[in-house]
């Protein structure tokens, strides 16, 4: 394999896991407290001495497949009228209690167990500042429910707990499982100033019209890079056939 081979490979191996991470993108652009992924490219850069024979020096660009980062940028707030939908404005994750742990999510879409319990759409608990399960006492469910913007839970019969917010020094570090949530790999910290906006949703950061234009620019970059390795395979062949058929003396 030679040099053009190399190249068009390193292309189409970045083009893929760009392709991976856009269509994951596009997949949950309704999907409430997505956060789209980023792939980030760089270039190695590879000095060939003595190029051709002539005593010249050539670079080659190979691509790689660097790293994928998460935009946090916040995604749009919208109305849905419903008193256990909550919205981040700001900064902060909702902290909710799953079976391997506390994990973290943006997704506001809440509702009632059995119990009393207010849970995420998995069935995982919402979370208090002192870290406890969210529970109202059943005579509280039929009333009013009122969520203040600090976090405060209310019902006219009184206050009934206050969720808690949190958020890591670098939110990169956090690690997606699933569509919304998020396991943290270093120390939780109360968020600094909180609002949260009851009957609200956080919509997906992820714009389908762009990402669905990103997904056709990179799939139309790879069938060029497939087709130049195609080509450059056919090149190969015939050169060796061309050897191979020559005429010994």
């Amino acid at each position: 394999m030679d040099t053009t081979s190399y190249l068009a490979l390193s292309r189409i191996d970045t083009l893929t896991r760009a392709l991976d991470v856009t269509a994951n993108n596009l997949a949950n652009t309704n999907t409430d407290g997505f956060k789209g992924s980023r792939v980030l490219f760089s270039d190695y850069l590879s000095k060939q001495h003595n190029a051709h024979g002539l005593g010249s020096e050539k670079t080659l660009n190979y691509n790689q497949d660097k790293a994928t980062y998460r935009d946090n940028l916040q995604g749009e707030l919208r109305t849905t009228g419903n008193p256990l939908d909550l919205a981040i404005n700001g900064r902060g994750y909702f902290a909710v209690r799953t079976q391997q742990g506390v994990r973290l999510t943006r997704d506001g879409k809440f509702q009632y167990s059995n119990d009393g319990t207010i849970v995420d759409s998995a069935g995982n608990p919402l979370l208090d500042n002192q870290n406890r399960n969210i529970t109202l006492d059943p005579q509280d469910i039929p009333l009013r429910l009122s969520v203040a913007s600090d976090g405060t839970i209310s019902t006219d019969r009184g206050r009934v707990g206050s969720i808690n917010l949190v958020t890591v020094d670098n939110t990169n570090t956090l690690k997606a499982e699933g569509d919304h949530l998020f396991r943290p790999t270093t120390p939780l910290r109360a968020v600094d100033t909180k609002e949260i906006r009851q009957g609200m949703l956080e919509a997906s950061n992820v714009n389908p019209v762009a990402a669905t234009t990103e997904m056709v620019k990179i799939q139309r970059e790879y069938d060029l890079n497939f087709q130049l390795l195609q080509k450059d395979f056919t090149r190969r062949l015939n050169a060796l056939d061309k050897i191979t058929s020559e005429p010994t003396a």
